[in-house]
């Protein structure tokens, strides 16, 4: 078990870190076109994504040891989901247009406050 929860602790820091990096560049990039390149979209999917792998681990942690789950817990958890998908429903959204590295920045240092959140919850 402990293995697992420090997997899950593990990827809880790289969501949170990973999402401060690319929210950062995001931004960034939104006020210098210089730093508008192919490999932040690469690394915001993959902050991104980190949200589902916390997530996975996080519920076979609860089915596999029967773990209680504090409520505030899941609930900052999953929020971190819907965060994803809602940033990238607004990607293509007519009054988004020109503004999606401020989109993704602002929506990537959302989910790192998340991420921040839910590991000191307790």
């Amino acid at each position: 078990m402990q293995g697992l929860l420090d997997l899950h602790e593990g990827i809880g820091w790289f969501l949170i870190v990973s999402n401060a990096l690319v929210g950062a560049w995001a931004l960034l990039a939104y006020w210098q076109p210089r730093l508008r390149v192919a490999a932040l979209w690469w690394c915001v999917g993959v902050a991104q994504l980190s949200a589902f792998a916390v997530a996975i681990v996080g519920v076979l942690l609860v089915n596999r040891y029967d773990l209680e789950l504090d409520d505030f817990h899941a609930l900052y958890g999953f929020s971190a989901i819907v965060a994803v998908a809602i940033l990238y429903a607004y990607r293509n959204s007519p009054f988004m247009h020109g503004k999606a590295h401020l989109l993704y920045g602002l929506g990537s240092l959302f989910i790192m406050g998340l991420g921040i959140r839910n590991l000191f919850l307790g």
